[in-house]
């Protein structure tokens, strides 16, 4: 048996993620960006992530950033929430 729907590849997919992409975020939402890796998706919405020191977050999509073109095309960091389709996210369902 494999990992679990929303943490599979497919369901990151979904939501426009890629299994150890490159993100970003804030400890206590202070400081400089820590860069990690994503991981998953779990059941209420949050994303599942590595830190550099290899421990698991789990965090909402209002406090990550992922690298996506902005209007120009230049890759910049954006929040996952601003970039996810709304409806798909609160109905997310694995």
């Amino acid at each position: 048996m494999g990992a679990p729907f929303y943490r599979s590849a497919a369901a990151l997919e979904r939501l426009g993620l890629r299994p150890a992409e490159a993100i970003r975020f804030k400890r206590n939402d202070r400081g400089r960006h820590i860069v990690g890796k994503v991981e998953g998706v779990e059941m209420d919405g949050s994303v599942t992530l590595r830190d550099p020191d290899g421990s698991a977050r789990s965090l909402r999509p209002e406090r990550v950033e992922i690298r996506r073109p902005g209007p120009k095309g230049r890759l910049r960091w954006q929040f996952v929430s601003d970039f996810l389709d709304r409806g798909l996210w609160s109905h997310f369902d694995p």
